[in-house]
């Protein structure tokens, strides 16, 4: 019989060969294997399932969404770093390189991805994902898009901003710019895609619009009085709003009383696919659905800005309204404006841009890799979420000198370099309606300047991204009209 010592010390003798043996085991393993696979990008993942999602979001509420990113490209990497966003693993992708690898890869090795809540809160009435639903609207949005029917839209667009001023504008002291101008893109959104002008109907529906928009960008608790729960409510009040519109319209089409290029609407529900297959009526709604809300949100954030920096800069002002005059006193009494006016805006579009680089409506985007891939010497493996940041071009002074200081001159000749402003994303994913938005933002900038200058009221007023940049109080502004 062995001693109760013995038996001790063979335990420890055994504990310690067995600590020996596997610390050679890991030894001989990690100098094979991980000398053959790269490396994820540097980086920190952050807290337990949160990750950096706060930090992320909360360097937006506090009106400097690019602190997040150039943080990081100074700690870890100028090119790729890792990070744990919406609770997913997420490498972001930095400069015009990073953008122009994204963009060019898209459907190779890239594709787009949203939170799952997205899908919860607006569901699609096929059960397809909001995604497979999105690439279905690219298709089809050319057709809505092309130069012959953006020209037609000139002069609807200039009938809408006169009744929005006269409406909203005239004879007032002092306005609160965002929410008129959130009208405003409304408006033309309702009007150019399912023909409803009535400035009541718009404003009757411009409010669960608004909750819905909320909705997508909020936490996705499902619970009485929160957010996302109004969002799911105003998404469900919109789908039967619009599926009256359309079973109505398609009457109307029946009698005649509605034309196939009225709207978009109408074009929809007269186009067939390659089978010959119309779209279901549900089917039409949550189309419609998805063009209200991208195509007026962002031009509403583009519009509120223009706003802010004429009134800062009265230079800049001058110039425009130059331009803008110039145009105005070529017309007849009474004459819209028309295509050909809008292609002389050339400065007025370069302040534009210049505010759009400045106070980017579409902060960045995220995309998943579809398949393992190497990046610039760092393994990125399938499913991890990749996001862009317009930020990480637009705001770097390797891209724009001194990038705080205003010139519209960046944009004239040939315009900055490939990829470095991106303001409508990039590649096959680049926004469809940027031509559209154009377009609105112009005619804006035209029926403002010929009719006020301004100041602000709040002189310092905070920027919020929440996820597009917004004044923290709607920038309300005094007004000065022109004498006639």
């Amino acid at each position: 019989m062995f001693s109760k010592m013995e038996v001790f010390l063979a335990t420890i003798l055994c504990l310690f060969v067995s600590i020996i043996l596997l610390s050679l085991h890991f030894l001989f393993y990690k100098s094979k294997p991980r000398a053959a696979a790269a490396a994820h990008p540097p980086g920190k993942t952050g807290w337990p399932v949160i990750g950096e999602s706060l930090e992320f979001l909360s360097t937006g509420w506090k009106g400097h969404p690019e602190k997040f990113i150039f943080d990081r490209m100074t700690k870890y990497s100028s090119l790729v770093f890792k990070t744990h966003l919406l609770g997913e693993k997420a490498a972001v992708f930095c400069g015009a390189a990073g953008n122009k690898f994204l963009f060019s890869n898209e459907n190779k090795l890239v594709q787009a991805w949203w939170p799952s809540s997205v899908d919860k809160i607006f569901p699609s009435s096929n059960e397809t994902s909001s995604k497979e639903e999105a690439i279905k609207m690219r298709k089809m949005l050319p057709n809505f898009l092309k130069p012959e029917a953006l020209h037609r839209y000139v002069g609807i667009m200039d009938h809408i901003a006169q009744r929005h001023f006269s409406d909203g504008w005239d004879n007032k002291n002092e306005v609160v710019v965002f929410p008129l101008a959130k009208n405003y893109t409304f408006w033309l959104a309702c009007r150019l895609f399912v023909s409803i002008e009535d400035p009541f109907e718009v404003e009757r529906l411009s409010e669960p619009f608004n909750r819905l928009a909320a909705g997508l960008i909020s936490i996705p608790i499902d619970l009485p009085g929160t957010p996302f729960n109004k969002g799911i409510k105003a998404s469900n009040f919109i789908r039967k709003e619009l599926l009256s519109i359309i079973k109505q319209r398609k009457i109307h089409l029946a009698e005649g009383k509605a034309t196939p290029k009225q709207d978009i609407l109408s074009h929809m529900l007269l186009t067939s696919d390659e089978n010959g297959k119309f779209m279901k009526e549900l089917d039409v709604a949550d189309k419609i659905l998805g063009l209200l809300i991208g195509g007026h949100d962002t031009a509403s954030s583009a519009c509120t800005f223009i706003v802010k920096y004429l009134a800062e800069l009265p230079e800049i002002y001058d110039g425009v309204y130059k331009e803008q005059m110039e145009i105005a006193n070529s017309k007849a009494p009474g004459e819209a404006l028309n295509w050909e006016d809008l292609q002389k805006m050339k400065y007025s579009w370069n302040v534009a841009c210049e505010v759009m680089r400045l106070a980017p409506p579409l902060q960045g985007a995220f995309r998943e890799a579809i398949s393992d891939f190497s990046y610039n010497g760092f393994s990125i493996p399938k499913g991890w979420k990749l996001y862009w940041s317009a930020n990480s071009t637009h705001k770097n002074p390797e891209f724009f000198p001194e990038p705080q200081t205003f010139d519209p001159s960046r944009f004239e000749g040939s315009g900055p370099a490939p990829y470095t402003f991106v303001p409508f994303g990039g590649g096959p994913r680049m926004c469809p309606g940027k031509e559209y938005a154009r377009l609105e933002i112009l005619v804006f900038m035209h029926h403002l300047v010929k009719r006020f200058k301004w100041e602000k009221i709040i002189a310092d007023e905070k920027i919020v991204v929440d996820p597009m940049p917004i004044p923290a109080k709607g920038l309300p502004i005094r007004l000065f009209p022109h004498k006639p």
